[in-house]
């Protein structure tokens, strides 16, 4: 590889890594439901996909960097080791955005904070107590909004899988959320997998 490709490449990483970093964040937290596990699998992916792009041309980095980061986060569930401690506390960034929000407002609009907060930790408690291919299934699905086909080759199965896992999902997040009492638009009309 010539100088000019070495540096084109470096440049096309440095872009990538600083435009995707926040998201592959967000999917991996979404994924695991711990911001330092998270920070973890998106430092794994990265490092992955930065070998992986020197070595050899890889086509579309946002894509290959989903593959690895749902890879490992499958591969680390196999692990038995990982389930014998948990943390849960958010990262600075969002307990600051929170405060931020509610500073100089009205009663109510804190008080809207507090209930948007008290949402966000009884869904990110459901999605958690899913089993790891059904909650990456409903991320992959849901959160970043992608097609069957889209998440099937991404998790490396059927699209015919991708539908039941979806189904079971949805279907479990249905009865811990207790038929869309919350208001979130999950509850016992149907949904299409």
């Amino acid at each position: 590889m010539a100088r000019a490709d070495k540096a084109a490449v470096e440049e096309e990483l440095e872009q990538f890594v600083q435009g995707r970093y926040l998201a592959l964040r967000r999917t991996a937290y979404l994924l695991c439901g711990d911001w330092h596990r998270a920070e973890d699998l998106v430092q794994g992916t990265l490092v992955k996909v930065v070998v992986a792009a020197r070595r050899r041309r890889v086509e579309s980095l946002d894509a290959y960097s989903r593959q690895v980061l749902l890879r490992l986060f499958l591969a680390e569930n196999r692990r038995l080791w990982r389930r014998q401690e948990k943390s849960w506390a958010e990262p600075v960034d969002v307990a600051d955005s929170a405060s931020r929000h509610s500073v100089g407002r009205h009663t109510a609009d804190r008080h809207n904070v507090t209930v948007d907060s008290d949402l966000k930790l009884t869904v990110l408690s459901a999605l958690r107590g899913l089993p790891p291919r059904q909650r990456a299934t409903v991320v992959l699905r849901y959160w970043e909004d992608r097609s069957v086909e889209e998440t099937a080759a991404l998790l490396g199965i059927s699209q015919g899988t991708v539908k039941s896992q979806s189904a079971r999902a949805l279907a479990s997040l249905r009865v811990v959320l207790q038929d869309d009492r919350l208001g979130l638009g999950i509850g016992s009309e149907g949904a299409t997998a």
